[in-house]
């Protein structure tokens, strides 16, 4: 019974009035990526665009991306919540209203918006609703945060696309991800950054759908 009730309130989003009241400072976290040595808050390259994803647990997730050829830095965080500055354990609870994702800074020279969208959807199941596979709780929603009206066309789109590869194949369930415009993300704290380079045995959750994802 109190099992259910605390994995109930874990996997309802909470209002600005009833989410946790976070703090005004900043947490600290690392200033350089562990693998890359790149600056994970900038400055970046010039023409370089952001994309947050939100694919469950960030650890695995982030490793996925940073792998990818065109993307030039990433970092594990939260968005899409109410709690300012929150931290790890704050969101745990599902009383903040973010999700953990990884905000990808990529080259559109090299990697286009499509091209990641597509990794997005093929690397984990978007239709888990508040969970991704045993992860339960609004923080492992799917995700994806653009910072401008196209990108989020974009994302539509391909969702979409998605959708009817997924009905095709008999995947009866609905897509679930969040799609919205990036509001303010919180980097994690400095021992959530690129984790599987640190802990390379460490837990990763991502598991997909075995269903391709068109794109244009």
């Amino acid at each position: 019974m109190l099992l259910n009730a605390l994995f109930s309130k874990k996997t309802v989003m909470p209002t600005p009035d009833t989410a946790l009241p976070g703090r005004d400072r900043e947490m600290p976290t690392a200033a350089l990526h562990f693998v890359s040595g790149r600056p994970l808050k900038g400055p970046y390259p010039e023409g370089t665009k952001t994309v947050y994803l939100g694919m469950g647990c960030f650890w695995g997730a982030e490793r996925l991306l940073w792998n990818t050829p065109g993307v030039w830095v990433t970092a594990a965080g939260y968005q899409g919540g109410f709690t300012p500055n929150p931290t790890y354990e704050e969101t745990c609870t599902g009383q903040t209203g973010h999700a953990e994702v990884v905000k990808t800074v990529y080259d559109p020279t090299k990697v286009t918006l499509e091209d990641l969208l597509k990794i997005f959807f093929e690397a984990h199941d978007p239709t888990q609703g508040m969970r991704q596979g045993n992860d339960i709780g609004s923080t492992y929603r799917s995700a994806i945060y653009t910072e401008n009206d196209e990108d989020l066309a974009s994302a539509r789109q391909v969702a979409a696309r998605f959708q009817d590869a997924l009905s095709k194949a008999g995947h009866g369930e609905k897509i679930t991800t969040e799609i919205a415009p990036a509001g303010s993300f919180y980097y994690a704290e400095d021992y959530h950054q690129q984790y599987l380079a640190k802990n390379p045995n460490g837990y990763c959750g991502l598991r997909g759908t075995g269903v391709s994802c068109p794109i244009a």
